[in-house]
């Protein structure tokens, strides 16, 4: 659906609810299929070149049993080594004869440490793209002793490799003859921060948690569930009555010193109650007498008297408005319209659940009715997030309406002029 980013002093027409806008169904179809709707770009190109060497270098830890990981490069002439490991391979059993017992039994033999061990190597480029030749030179570069002979190569980059750059980097491997090979680019290097045993360093190096993140959502989810149960629970029974909106830091309530500063910038309102939406709390902020035509595509309103305005009996700060002489000339005209095209313009404001602070079900002497708690924005836009307007024909049998995206939308001339337009009042 489409949100309004400010109140617009016309109506702020959006899709109706029935129909998800395209960015919804994207959001919606990501969680059925398993995808989070948030996804996080990890720039390792952004790390410094010593930072990503340690990230890499602290990723390969689990990665085989090393006796030494040595961080060669920071020292630099690395002869082409930034981490250097020493991976743990032990001897097979060696059979032995018992002088006791006159058996045969297993013993493990003892390894060498540099004999038995394989040497590997770990190199790290930083660098925004990596091509065949390029890729296949860094191994050309490499630089052994007379006694070391590679056992397995890990090359990291902060970019993505191509086929045949990987192709290349096989069969340069092969010739060198390297027994184990790994490419680790942006993608592996993605797929190994994610996983939950590292997600430490996911948070380390990127300020990322989805750890944190897990537990974040699953009391924002319990959160916006216990408020939908306590709205149902204290309003079920009010769709369609007054209700107070209220500012958490409206603390000069229920005094107004200059009424026409809080028509421009209210801290509380009263608004007639919808029921509940999918994410939030229904509120009908305009609503006009309106013209629908028997195929439901044109429409006209009179809106120059937003009906939707409770009466000072419910809102003690409405203040005289002067509209009833106007709302009757209104009224008289729509009476004559045949009644299969009399119809009503809701536009209906909606608040969050994870908004809703609280709600008082017991209410003051001022509004003897549910005070509901949320954040309200500058102006008049209120604790409203989005918006959806309505053209319904009055007989619900009918089943004709009309979902507007903006006021223009297929809206005709039919009442006279001097009502159709809001007025300051009305806006």
């Amino acid at each position: 659906m489409t949100a309004t980013t400010s109140w617009s002093p016309r109506p702020a027409f959006v899709p109706g609810q029935q129909r998800l806008g395209r960015s919804d169904c994207k959001r919606f179809l990501g969680i059925l299929h398993g995808h989070h709707p948030y996804h996080w770009t990890l720039h390792f190109e952004d790390l410094d070149p010593k930072r990503f060497e340690d990230l890499v270098r602290q990723l390969a830890y689990e990665f085989k049993p090393w006796r030494r990981l040595e961080a060669t490069g920071r020292s630099g002439g690395d002869d082409g080594f930034d981490a250097r490991g020493y991976e743990i391979v032990a001897r097979e059993a060696e059979p032995s004869a018992s002088a006791e017992e006159g058996e045969t039994v297993e013993e493990r033999s003892t390894f060498n440490e540099g004999i038995d061990d394989r040497l590997w190597l770990i190199q790290c480029k930083r660098e925004r793209a990596i091509g065949p030749t390029a890729l296949v030179k860094y191994l050309d570069d490499t630089v052994l002793g007379e006694d070391e002979r590679l056992h397995g190569l890990v090359f990291t980059a902060a970019c993505d490799f191509s086929k045949k750059a990987r192709d290349g980097f096989a069969k340069k491997c092969r010739e060198m003859e390297i027994e184990e090979w790994h490419l680790w680019g942006k993608a592996e290097l993605e797929d190994r921060l994610f996983r939950p045993e590292n997600d430490h360093l996911l948070f380390a190096y990127f300020g990322v948690s989805l750890t944190i993140r897990r537990r974040s959502q699953r009391a924002d989810l319990r959160a916006r569930l216990v408020m939908k149960r306590k709205t149902h629970r204290i309003l079920k029974d009010r769709s369609h009555a007054a209700l107070l909106l209220r500012s958490p830091d409206a603390t000069e309530y229920p005094y107004i010193d200059d009424l026409a500063d809080f028509k421009k910038n209210p801290q509380w309102m009263v608004w007639p109650y919808r029921g509940m939406s999918f994410d939030g709390l229904k509120f009908c902020v305009q609503r006009y007498f309106a013209y629908l035509s028997d195929d439901g595509k044109s429409w006209d309103a009179a809106m120059a008297v937003n009906d939707a305005r409770s009466g000072t009996h419910d809102d003690p700060w409405l203040g005289e408005d002067g509209h009833d002489d106007k709302r009757q000339t209104i009224f008289e005209f729509w009476s004559n319209i045949p009644k299969a095209n009399q119809a009503w313009v809701e536009v209906v404001g909606i608040v969050l659940f994870e908004d809703v602070l609280d709600i008082d079900d017991l209410g003051d002497e001022c509004v003897q009715v549910p005070h509901v708690y949320a954040p309200f924005a500058s102006g008049r836009r209120g604790p409203f997030k989005r918006f959806i307007a309505v053209v319904e024909a009055i007989d619900g049998w009918d089943g004709r309406s009309f979902y507007p995206e903006k006021m223009s939308d297929g809206r005709i001339e039919y009442f006279p002029a001097v009502v159709r337009e809001l007025n300051d009042d009305s806006k």
